[in-house]
């Protein structure tokens, strides 16, 4: 099947719940450009900054869009088959995943720009909020680890992407400047810097770079601390090489500062130039497919040994994957519910609600942007999963795991590209560079929140450990290379199903605190929006989290129970998997009550705010 077809089915569908559904969203929760929103009430230069829409939509789409969107669709391919895949994002995503983001973002722009965990606070009490931020802090320190393996990988696989990446931060920092300290006209400006990052493209294939020197680097790379041999000690050395070993120490502590300073110094600016490379890249991609499938292609071989292709040759832009291979995978498991935690974003994310309620709901300029941002933005990271199931389908090689996942969906994007008439390795690496910029920002903003949630937690010091566990930098040091020793303990291929199971379930909850909303807003709100997204995946995740925890660990510690590092860290999956469920039950019981209490006529009204508020 050519896969112009994928694409006009999820454009229609996309198109089908943009122009209905979320205009429905919007009469629903009443949104009023007269409120005033937090980022005007409690500007402050740092994190409440009123942002224009399209700067905020890049920060919002680039923070969301991370590897899952990629990783996720291109594993469920190889286990399930594409349409599985297909069917999922185009039915899950309009009525899931966009919903789920719409009202996490309005609900905390009408709760002065907190959390999630707040909100959940005001209905149930204290320890809803606590429990919700303990669960979403587990997650964050989980996507940290996940996105720092990612984007250590990448840059391993492509020096040219890491060149460009470097690039376009420190082009980030002068547009900062640019914008808040000179003050100088905001579209000139992005014309300029944007120009600079593709320039930083053509710079990054020129110069490519490497921390260490592993063999299989392109002719002309800058090595920076010399042969591999002297960094073979490194913690992932041995589990990628010692390349994408270093680069995990270098990502960690970028991760770090970037949640340390200020929104408008790195993360706006950042946001909004690597949003370009995201629009051009999925666009061309997306466009590719279409041209080449109408007009025609013509045939490409690629071979990137650094990434561990040796050579792809991608004839005709059809899938040369089977539409469904069935029901149970080997590795993966069975379909229901896993397909459902393995495409951890493109569908409906979690891991959204705390952007859209950490940092975009404190720039949120007036109620009506969040039509666009938190809708629309979910339907945009969409059509980037699409893209990766189109990457891999074109390619008949293996696509399970997702280290080839991460070679692949450059390899198949530069294919998809190049029917528009570039050179096919330009495309492989601009679309690399795509991959990596949308990794780092998701990785510092998940940094960024967890400094948040541990802030949140300690509230008001009151003793010398709260005040140094609310400090900015400790907290942020706590996120960053927490994260880092997940991913240093060799178990990434363990990390991914529970990371998405965990991102799943704390989209069951967020879907939770919307419907406890509603519920207190008004006694006629109808519930179903919502709430049956919520019954759904709170069903799928907590299945999912009980298999992994409660029978595949166990089993395959029971097979072979020797005292070896996988079997402590299988024990300690198993933890984790037991207390999300716990939390989220618990959860699950004082948000019912409430939404019950409220139904009665006991709840509190809160949709808009009061009129001391006004």
């Amino acid at each position: 099947m050519q896969v112009i077809w994928m694409v006009l089915f999820i454009l229609v569908a996309f198109t089908i719940g943009y122009i209905g559904y979320s205009r429905y969203l919007a009469s629903l929760t009443d949104l009023d450009d007269s409120r005033e929103t937090p980022a005007h009430k409690y500007s402050d230069g740092q994190e409440y900054v009123p942002s224009e829409k399209p700067v905020l939509l890049g920060h919002h789409y680039s923070s969301i869009a991370g590897g899952g969107p990629i990783a996720g669709p291109i594993t469920a391919v190889a286990a399930f088959g594409w349409l599985p895949a297909l069917l999922w994002i185009a039915i899950g995503n309009p009525i899931f995943g966009a919903v789920h983001d719409f009202m996490a973002l309005v609900s905390s722009a009408r709760h002065e720009g907190k959390s999630i965990g707040y909100i959940i606070g005001e209905y149930v009490g204290e320890q809803g909020k606590n429990m919700l931020l303990w669960f979403a802090f587990l997650l964050v320190v989980l996507v940290i680890a996940a996105f720092i393996f990612l984007v250590a990988t990448v840059f391993s696989a492509y020096p040219a992407a890491a060149t460009a990446s470097m690039i376009y931060i420190g082009l980030a920092l002068l547009f900062g400047m640019y914008l808040y300290q000179f003050q100088l006209p905001f579209w000139p400006g992005a014309v300029l810097f944007t120009a600079g990052v593709f320039a930083g493209v053509w710079v990054g294939l020129r110069y490519p770079i490497a921390m260490a020197d592993t063999g299989a680097l392109p002719a002309g790379t800058i090595v920076v601390l010399g042969d591999a041999g002297a960094w073979e000690w490194l913690p992932l050395a041995a589990e990628t090489n010692p390349n994408a070993a270093l680069w995990a120490i270098v990502v960690a502590l970028y991760c770090f500062a970037a949640a340390v300073l200020p929104v408008w110094v790195l993360l706006q600016p950042r946001d909004f130039l690597t949003s370009t490379l995201l629009y051009v890249g999925v666009g061309a991609m997306l466009l590719g497919a279409v041209v080449g499938s109408v007009i025609g292609f013509e045939p490409v071989e690629i071979t990137t040994a650094a990434a561990g292709i040796e050579s792809v040759r991608v004839d005709q832009l059809t899938t040369e994957v089977p539409a469904y291979t069935g029901f149970v995978h080997p590795e993966l498991g069975w379909l229901f519910p896993f397909l459902f935690v393995t495409i951890a974003c493109g569908a409906i994310s979690g891991f959204h609600s705390l952007v859209s309620s950490g940092t975009t709901a404190k720039q949120l300029d007036k109620e009506s942007d969040a039509r666009l941002i938190g809708y629309g933005g979910m339907l945009a990271e969409g059509l980037l999963a699409v893209t990766a199931i189109l990457a891999v389908v074109i390619i008949a090689a293996t696509t399970e795991g997702l280290i080839n996942a991460i070679a692949t969906f450059p390899a198949g994007g530069g294919a998809l590209v190049s029917a528009l008439g570039v050179s096919v390795m330009l495309g492989v690496v601009f679309v690399a560079l795509v991959f990596v910029s949308f990794l780092l920002t998701s990785t510092d903003t998940a940094a960024r929140l967890g400094r948040y949630m541990i802030e949140e937690l300690v509230g008001t010091p009151e003793s010398t450990t709260q005040e140094v566990a609310a400090n900015r930098y400790v907290s942020s040091a706590i996120c960053a290379f927490g994260g880092y020793l997940l991913v240093a303990s060799g178990t990434w291929g363990d990390i991914w199903p529970l990371f998405g199971g965990a991102n799943q379930l704390l989209a069951s909850l967020a879907l939770l605190v919307a419907t406890v909303w509603l519920a207190n807003a008004d006694e006629s709100k109808q519930l179903l929006t919502t709430g049956a997204p919520m019954v759904f995946m709170v069903s799928v995740t907590i299945v999912a989290l009980a298999v992994i925890g409660l029978w595949r660990n166990p089993q395959a510690i029971l097979a072979d129970p020797s005292l070896t590092y996988a079997n402590v860290a299988r024990a300690l999956q198993s933890i984790i998997a037991v207390v999300l469920i716990a939390l989220a039950i618990g959860l699950l019981y004082l948000g019912l009550n409430n939404i019950r209490d409220a139904r009665a006529g006991l709840g509190a009204d809160a949709i808009a705010p009061s009129s001391d508020d006004d």
